[in-house]
């Protein structure tokens, strides 16, 4: 396939089958479900809601999650989807002046064997969900679950009250996950987050809306990801859907006194939305007016303190409900794929849960966390205020552009940041240093991991 190139020789098959029972059935759930199946499980996937819809926008797919795809026999049809960036241009919000460029693909693909694109969430989570039927993973819709066994064995409660008990519980249940909050409880810790002072407006601008503005159709027609910093915010924008939609997502201070409630489906004001963005370009302000009433979205982004553990005896967390990503890295969905890789490379190699799912920790907590607490940076750079830390932020991001390329503020753009972004191989890891993370694990009990202070 172009532009994946896969040096990992892995035959996923379990040496004995397991029960493992998925709550959520957003991509991470949909991933390990997909990868577990392949390596041979019984998996039954548990989703809350009646119907799993096409919902959402624009996201990105770096390829740290395209090479974990690509093995579960996902990329081809997910890349019919999907579009190819060029590059980022990394512009001032006040003149759209070009501070500097980061090249993206083929070169990304070149760098580290596999793609990294733009899809519409919608279209992700379809061709998954169809991915997942094929494999005969088990998905029941309308069941939420409601309580997990209190000695965290595996097993876990429907609001019917049935028990639906397995090998081992996988918590996919996202940000606001039911599970995660009574692991912490059992440890006596409140399960909180931080309002970071942040929110994120989400449009979506069809192509009809452009046809009699030539500037901005030839934003929607290459293409190329546009990243405008300014006092306070950011915008990310880029063409979803074969250049039919343009997908802007827009960072800007927190209302005072607005909720701190982590969901898309709020609605945004579209009055607010243009008053922040008042004094940034012409190109912006064009673009925002064609935004259709009641269509804004608007998105509260809270800090989540890294977990004690994200492991409570054979209950295990993934995805969101243990390290919730903000947006400045565009790696929200990518490291729950990771997750849902190594789950699958640690379920095909030993049938023992407590194992498994330590070395799922050692491979995974660290890092994803290192990539959770990268943003607080990004941001801080993102959002500088006119005057010399930020000029000094300029000119640097425009001597990291060249071929010697130094240190970009930006931590999406930036070389050495991409590297550990994007070139770590989670399942690859995992098989080769298999032994090495098992005298890890085996060295310190799995309850001294619990047992860590969260203050």
């Amino acid at each position: 396939m172009e532009y994946f190139k896969d040096d990992l020789k892995w035959e996923p098959k379990a040496q004995t089958p397991l029960r493992i029972v998925i709550v959520g059935a957003g991509i991470g759930g949909l991933v390990a479900g997909i990868g577990l199946k392949r390596s041979g499980h019984d998996v039954v996937i548990l989703e809350q809601v009646p119907e799993i819809a096409e919902v959402g926008a624009g996201i990105q797919m770096a390829p740290n999650a395209a090479r974990i795809l690509g093995r579960l026999g996902l990329l081809g049809q997910i890349m019919k989807e999907a579009n190819i960036l060029e590059m980022n241009s990394l512009r001032r919000y006040a003149n759209n002046a070009e501070l500097g460029t980061a090249p993206l693909m083929p070169k990304i693909a070149e760098t580290y064997k596999a793609p990294l694109f733009m899809i519409h969430r919608g279209d992700l989570q379809r061709i998954l969900l169809e991915g997942a039927k094929r494999e005969k993973v088990d998905i029941r819709t309308n069941h939420k679950v409601v309580e997990v066994d209190p000695k965290f064995e595996p097993r876990v409660k429907l609001k019917s009250g049935e028990w639906i008990e397995g090998d081992v519980v996988i918590a996919a249940d996202g940000i606001k996950s039911d599970i995660r909050g009574m692991m912490m409880e059992k440890h006596g810790v409140k399960d909180r987050s931080q309002p970071t002072g942040d929110a994120a407006y989400r449009v979506q601008i069809p192509k009809d809306k452009l046809q009699h503005d030539p500037e901005a159709l030839e934003l929607l027609e290459k293409n190329v990801g546009m990243r405008w910093m300014g006092p306070g915010g950011h915008i990310m924008a880029y063409p979803i859907k074969k250049n039919t939609v343009y997908n802007m997502v827009l960072l800007h201070p927190q209302k005072q006194g607005s909720e701190n409630n982590e969901s898309w489906t709020n609605k945004g004001d579209k009055q607010e939305m243009f008053d922040f963005y008042s004094k940034w370009n012409n190109l912006v302000k064009h673009l925002l007016t064609y935004v259709p009433d009641g269509e804004v979205m608007e998105w509260t982004l809270n800090s989540h303190r890294p977990l004690p553990s994200w492991i409570e005896n054979k209950v295990v967390l993934m995805g969101d409900a243990c390290h919730p990503m903000l947006p400045y890295v565009a790696q929200g969905a990518a490291q729950a794929i990771e997750d849902a890789g190594a789950l699958a490379m640690v379920f095909s190699i030993t049938p023992s849960v407590h194992l498994a799912l330590g070395i799922y920790s050692e491979v995974r907590k660290s890092r994803a966390e290192a990539i959770q607490q990268s943003a607080s940076t990004t941001r801080h750079a993102l959002h500088l205020p006119d005057g010399p830390e930020q000029e000094k932020r300029d000119t640097a991001i425009n001597g990291a552009g060249g071929e010697q390329g130094g240190k970009n503020p930006d931590l999406w753009a930036d070389r050495e940041w991409q590297g550990f972004m994007w070139g770590v191989d989670v399942m690859k890891d995992t098989w080769e240093k298999w032994e090495e993370y098992r005298a890890k694990v085996e060295g310190h009990h799995l309850a001294g991991l619990n047992a860590a202070t969260y203050t």
